[in-house]
């Protein structure tokens, strides 16, 4: 006997199940049935105690995909693209396979606000057309592109969330007093740039959100409100931790001695507006500001 809708729960398949997804899945306990996708079998415990049925296979393998088709009603895409090149084949290998079941009928893409490129410090919104000038931020269009051509075609309702660097004391990779500690420098003040946050805990009740209430077609900065330069940011970690503050370079010294990878996120200055986040999500932000998401 089939029963009636109002008694099914929603399937979910999450797509790059990491600290976002985990901090999603008990967002969702009790609500929604949840898969999630991953390439590594030894995650499958911490994956099914998280709440979550686990699933094997490999976006850079896209014939171990074919379980996909036909098993979720939403999608929740987290995964990030290859280390290289102007396109994201791992994106458009997941939307080839969930095309072959046509069951889908939310997607949920977590972007980057890098696609805007440099906007020399100025105040943006969604409605500013992306400027990618790295390739990693080319991949993160090409993604984006093809899932919203992909929900206009399939009548899937596709959301993009445009994230910025992503913080928690208790996120590997994303305590900003592990790069104060380090002693990592910073660009002195007449070069330093804008830069733009989100607490992880916020980003994974956006996320929510987002499945629940993002209209169709939907671009959304999924940013605090801070305003900020990345000097300051740093200085005010190091005061709430009771650090010294990290050393300031000229963007002269910064070329001669950091990596391209560290340059580049300090060459690109933006201050990011979150009206939809609030607005089209009815969301309010817990941390809404760096520094209360450090206290």
């Amino acid at each position: 006997m089939n029963l009636p809708r109002r008694f099914c729960r929603p399937s979910l398949l999450i797509v790059g199940c990491g600290d976002v997804g985990l901090r999603v899945l008990p967002l969702l306990r009790g609500r929604w049935q949840v898969f999630a996708l991953s390439s590594s079998p030894a995650r499958a415990p911490l994956l099914r105690a998280a709440g979550a049925m686990p699933l094997l296979g490999n976006l850079d393998e896209p014939a171990t995909l074919g379980r996909l088709a036909g098993l979720a009603d939403a999608v929740l895409h987290l995964a990030p693209p290859p280390n290289h090149g102007r396109q994201d084949p791992r994106t458009a290998a997941l939307l080839a396979a969930l095309a072959r079941g046509g069951r889908v009928r939310r997607f949920v893409y977590a972007s980057t606000t890098g696609v805007y490129g440099d906007c020399q410090g100025a105040r943006i919104d969604e409605t500013t057309m992306p400027a990618p000038t790295t390739e990693r931020a080319w991949r993160r269009v090409d993604a984006e592109t093809r899932v919203r051509l992909r929900g206009r075609a399939g009548g899937v309702d596709t959301a993009i969330l445009r994230i910025p660097g992503i913080y928690a004391s208790n996120r590997e990779g994303g305590d900003p007093r592990e790069r104060v500690r380090r002693g990592m420098p910073a660009l002195r003040a007449e070069d330093d740039v804008y830069t733009n946050h989100i607490h992880a805990d916020d980003l994974a009740r956006a996320c929510v959100a987002a499945l629940v209430r993002a209209r169709p077609q939907r671009v959304i900065n999924v940013v605090d409100d801070t305003e900020l330069k990345m000097g300051d940011y740093l200085d005010l970690v190091a005061r709430l931790s009771g650090l010294p503050p990290v050393p300031r370079l000229s963007r002269a010294e910064a070329a001669a001695s950091l990596s391209p990878m560290t340059l580049s996120f300090m060459s690109e200055s933006r201050r990011i507006g979150n009206q939809r986040l609030k607005s089209d999500l009815r969301f309010v932000l817990r941390h809404p500001t760096v520094a209360d998401g450090l206290d």
